[in-house]
Formats: structure tokens, sequence, C-alpha cells
């Protein structure tokens, strides 16, 4: 019977791990055609803001790929030079994924703030222009969804940071498609020629949402990397493992995370003059409670005697 269990949740590991891996490698596909497309469109029109838009999705791809190999490196077991699994591999890749981000912010603004104070503006914008903008929101809403929900349903950091880059390039790709409408406007309406300068603006605010990005997912990368607990969840496990009534004190609450895992040890204070099966079944009754609050933590439990 409990060799039936473990097989049951070494095929339910599996499958949650083939399919966290097909979300990972499906963006990583989504970004190679979108990014393809974006290149032969911005450089073929001159537009910067589209270019702004290729290097991001350039850089979405690079982000991707580390997260589709991240995942997969995640997924193997602990071993004993890795007693809490691989999971750290997640944050590693988050982090890379900050540096790039920051790396690309820079030439971004900076190709915008030249093209802008030389007064050289050089653009077509054209039916291609509008639609590969229109592809990549359509693209990116859907990578997106797709990722947070596999993110939310087995707590990868890897795919969450991944939702969170694409869930912004919608807005990104909605402002370069405002200073492309301007600059079409520019070139109906006579005596509006600084509408032209839109497009080099509209990435400048593509470069200063990557900016928000990098502030957003660093943080969380570095909180993961120092194994910082969440906010009031030691408060949370405390107070309902202290309602056991024969828990005479709970303390010592360590948790930290290692990608989509995480860990919990703490010690209580039971009767010492209780047996050993008894007390080890009510430290079963403890973890249970805790996954209640924190399900599929990894629990330990330190009993020591009142």
């Amino acid at each position: 019977m409990e060799q039936k269990q473990k097989g049951s949740v070494v095929a339910a590991e599996g499958h949650s791990q083939r399919e966290k891996q097909w979300a990972a490698n499906s963006s990583v596909l989504a970004a190679v055609g979108l990014t393809s497309f974006k290149i032969i469109v911005g450089i073929s029109t001159g537009s910067l803001g589209i270019l702004a838009e290729a290097a991001h999705s350039a850089l979405d791809f690079v982000a991707a790929a580390m997260t589709a190999v991240a995942v997969k490196i995640s997924g193997k077991p602990a071993d004993p030079e890795h007693p809490y699994g691989h999971g750290k591999v997640e944050n590693l890749s988050a982090l890379f994924e900050t540096l790039l981000l920051l790396i690309t912010c820079f030439w971004i603004i900076s190709s915008a703030v030249r093209r802008v104070f030389s007064g050289k503006v050089e653009i077509v914008v054209n039916l291609w222009s509008f639609l590969v903008i229109f592809i990549s929101i359509v693209v990116d809403i859907s990578r997106s969804r797709m990722l947070s929900k596999a993110a939310k349903k087995y707590n990868s950091q890897a795919l969450e940071a991944d939702a969170l880059h694409f869930g912004t390039d919608i807005w990104s790709s909605l402002v370069v498609l405002v200073g492309l409408l301007c600059v079409k406007l520019g070139e109906w309406l006579k005596g509006y020629d600084w509408l032209n300068y839109a497009d080099s603006v509209a990435a400048i605010g593509v470069g200063l949402i990557v900016i928000v990005l990098c502030a957003k997912l660093g943080m969380e990368t570095i909180h993961a990397l120092l194994d910082s607990a969440p906010k009031g969840l030691d408060q949370k496990i405390i107070t309902a493992v202290e309602a056991l009534p024969a828990v005479v004190d709970c303390h010592h609450v360590r948790i930290r995370h290692s990608g989509p895992q995480i860990f919990i040890d703490f010690h209580v204070l039971l009767n010492g003059d209780q047996t050993l099966r008894d007390a080890h079944k009510l430290t079963e009754e403890i973890e249970a409670v805790v996954r209640g609050l924190v399900p599929n933590a990894d629990v330990t439990v330190h009993p020591e005697p009142d």
C-alpha cells in the first residue's frame, strides 16, 4: 500500500514537471517568432519603437530559454550535495534575467534620446508596423495567462517571473502603438511635424517600463536568494500550531524557499511524559495543520519536553 502511494506521488510530480516544462518551452517558441518578426519590420520601417520592442522580445527569448532550463534543473530531486533540492536555480535565472533587462533598458533610452536631439527622424509607418504590434499583444496576453496559471498551480517563481515579464510587455507594446499612431497623424496633419518624435518618446516609455520591471523582479529575486520568509507567515504558523490543545508552545520558526518548494521547521513544547509513539503522532498532526496554511510545504517539527 505504501509503495503504491509513493508511486502515485512520483507520477504526480512527473506530470507537474512536464506541464511546467511545456509552459516554459512554448514561451521560448513564441519569443523566437516575435523577435524575428519585429526585427524585420523595425529595420524595414526605421521605427526605433519597434526595434526597441524587438530588443525587448530578444531579451524575452533569453529569459524564456533560461526559465526553461531552470525549470528542468529545479525539477531534479534532492541529493547529498543539494539536500534542499535544486530550486535555487530558478532564483538565479530570475537574477540574470533582471541584469539583461537593465542592459536593454539603457540601450533603448540612450538610442531614443540621441534620435530626439539629433533632429533626424526617418521612419515609415505602414500596415506592417501596426500588424506586428497587434500580433505581439495577442501573443503576450496568451502566454502571460498560460504562464501565470502554471506558476500559481505549481508555485514556480521562474514561471511567475516570466508571466510578470510578458504581462508588462503588453503595456510596452501599447506605448509603442500610441507612438506609431502619433507619427501617422504627423504625416496626415500639416504643422504637426513634432509628432514624428512620438516613436522615440514611445521607445523611452518602453525603457522606463523595463526599469520598473527590473526593480520589482530584482527585489523578489534578492529576497528569494537571501531566504527571506514571507511576511507574517511565521506568526500565522505559531498561532495555528499553538491552537492545538496538546501543544504548549511553538517557537524558533524558520522558513526558506528553494524555487517552487518551501521549507518550514520549528520547535514545539509538548508533554514530556507521553510516549514516543504519541509524540510522533502529535507531530504528524502539527505538520498537517501547517500544510493547511502552506500546501505542499516540507515541514520539520522539533519536539521538546515541557
